[in-house]
């Protein structure tokens, strides 16, 4: 009953932090690994400094990496109205069926449905078919080849509102392990791992496995309700492999820890996993959402970026490491001149 309490009271200003605007990293580093790393203890709360390539001495043979190797596509179009010339853009969201996504646009009241939209000349075009769940469009694309190359072609990386510089390099804003296209944003603690630091956690006797969430921009909503209960999670698809679901329990068994890289990795693992903690292998969709009150179900650590004020992701991190700690961190991280957000620094909770 105590923890039903707990769980009403939490409000979306509990979570707030002072963040000054110049510490909102615009670029991505030269060299993915010479990120800084914050660690934290999230039993004593301790904080200690380190590079990102010290992560390997934080890890111990038996352990299991978690990554996400989601792709993300170029998902932003830019086109015009069929007829008027007016300027529009499109961000895909989660293709539904076939060639029919959903989507956000921008200008939306101009793009009713039944309106066309041309982009590159017209090598792509589409019709706007209905306004679904907040506000958004399902639009029927038309082409002729293959969508992803015709996207490839015209698409921009869909970057967070937050950086205002133009990315020179689009594959920084993948991980060097993307695997399958579905996301509509990077699972951005990834970024910091080379595959030469990937090779010396894999010969210190860690396991890696590969998960796969298809993150959507319903992730970085933000929260507009005082009571974070009332926030709606928008759905996301996920996928485990039998082969990464056996290496995660296997880990378990022999009493190794699980370390997520990532929120996406984290809430796809949970999301996977049967009561008593056992990951099930599949595919589905979730709409996980947690905050302080949680109780983790195989999730042993976390590595992950420094999120937005009042954002889902400070929950999140707030759930593993407790809330007077994770602000405690984020502000010795701001004192350190840390950078933060998705081209920023990384913490590690252990």
């Amino acid at each position: 009953m105590r923890e039903e309490v707990l769980h009403s009271e939490l409000k979306k200003s509990d979570f707030f932090f002072e963040l000054p605007q110049e510490l909102i990293a615009q670029d991505p580093l030269e060299d993915r690994s010479s990120s800084r790393l914050l660690v934290l203890d999230r039993e004593s709360g301790e904080i200690s400094h380190h590079g990102f390539r010290e992560i390997v001495d934080y890890l111990e043979p038996g352990d299991c990496l978690v990554l996400n190797d989601t792709r993300v596509i170029p998902a932003r179009l830019l086109g015009e109205r069929e007829g008027t010339g007016a300027h529009v853009e499109v961000l895909l969201l989660k293709r539904r069926e076939g060639d029919v996504w959903e989507t956000l646009v921008k200008p939306g009241k101009k793009c009713r449905p039944g309106a066309r939209l041309v982009f590159g000349g017209g090598l792509l075009r589409a019709e706007v078919l209905e306004t679904v769940e907040e506000g958004n469009r399902l639009i029927h694309f038309e082409y002729e080849g293959i969508f992803e190359e015709v996207l490839d072609r015209l698409g921009e990386m869909p970057l967070p509102p937050y950086i205002t510089h133009k990315l020179q390099d689009r594959d920084r804003y993948q991980t060097v392990y993307a695997k399958y296209a579905g996301s509509a944003a990077a699972p951005t603690a990834g970024l910091h791992f080379t595959e030469e630091l990937l090779r010396r956690i894999e010969e210190k006797g860690v396991g890696i496995a590969c998960v796969t969430l298809h993150v959507g921009l319903g992730t970085f909503r933000p929260v507009k309700e005082e009571n974070i209960l009332e926030h709606h999670m928008h759905s996301e698809s996920y996928q485990v492999s039998e082969q990464a679901a056996g290496m995660i329990n296997r880990t378990k068994e022999r009493g190794g820890r699980v370390i997520c890289v990532g929120t996406t990795s984290c809430r796809t693992i949970e999301s996977a996993s049967d009561e008593h903690g056992h990951v099930l292998p599949g595919s589905g969709d979730t709409q996980i959402f947690i905050y302080p009150g949680y109780r983790f179900k195989v999730l042993d650590g976390l590595v992950t970026n420094f999120h937005l004020p009042e954002s889902t992701l400070v929950m999140l991190v707030s759930a593993l490491a407790g809330r007077e700690n994770v602000l405690n961190a984020y502000r010795e991280a701001v004192r350190e001149r840390y950078r933060f957000f998705s081209f920023g620094d990384a913490m590690f909770i252990i």
